[in-house]
């Protein structure tokens, strides 16, 4: 199989960590957003979306969505469970992956697509006004969610932790500033960004 990302994307960044978590080895494919590598015939004939990232299957066909590509993994390499043990662990795990990447990684991005953005769209404004101010209501779900648990579920990293960390890392790059009153958050993102994983992938 082979993995098409880009290392500042932060879809592609969830699954490489969480292929990291994992420890499953794929081969990568960089294709360069600053060249607009994504919008060649090439690529899109791998997603006619010309998003990423997009797994490569053993027999040609293609893969896209970071949440559909993480469970595949998941589906393959259960060991260690990183979506759950049982439904209910599952259904929970999900739930806050969801909230990290709707609520959370969505807007940062459309803050930094309105403001800064890195693709050379226009600044808007009242789009970066409007998910600054949606935005600490996620963030506090998500600092209670770390009162009192290591990881963003529980005791074990999950597929919750790599799209978290994936959000604030975006955030942090582009300078979205996440306030000082989610403690528990800034604490865990101190703690997470050491782990193995994520040295693999940032080195």
């Amino acid at each position: 199989m082979k993995l098409y990302y880009f290392p500042g994307a932060p879809n592609p960044t969830k699954v490489r960590l969480y292929l990291a978590e994992k420890g499953i080895q794929v081969d990568e494919v960089l294709v360069d957003f600053r060249q607009k590598e994504q919008k060649s015939p090439r690529h899109l004939a791998r997603n006619p979306l010309g998003k990423l990232p997009v797994l490569e299957l053993d027999d040609g066909t293609h893969l896209t969505e970071s949440l559909a590509i993480i469970e595949l993994f998941e589906e393959l390499h259960p060991e260690p469970p990183m979506i759950g043990r049982d439904p209910y662990e599952r259904a929970r795990v999900r739930r806050l992956e969801r909230i990290a990447d709707l609520a959370i990684l969505l807007p940062v991005g459309r803050i930094i697509h309105a403001t800064n953005s890195p693709l050379g769209y226009p600044p808007i404004p009242e789009v970066a006004a409007a998910e600054r101010n949606a935005l600490p209501n996620a963030l506090a779900v998500m600092n209670d969610s770390l009162s009192d648990r290591p990881f963003v579920a529980g005791d074990q990293p999950s597929i919750a932790d790599c799209t978290l960390f994936s959000a604030l890392r975006f955030a942090q790059f582009f300078e979205v500033v996440i306030d000082a009153q989610f403690a528990n958050l800034h604490a865990w993102f101190g703690r997470f960004k050491e782990r193995t994983s994520v040295q693999k992938i940032t080195a």
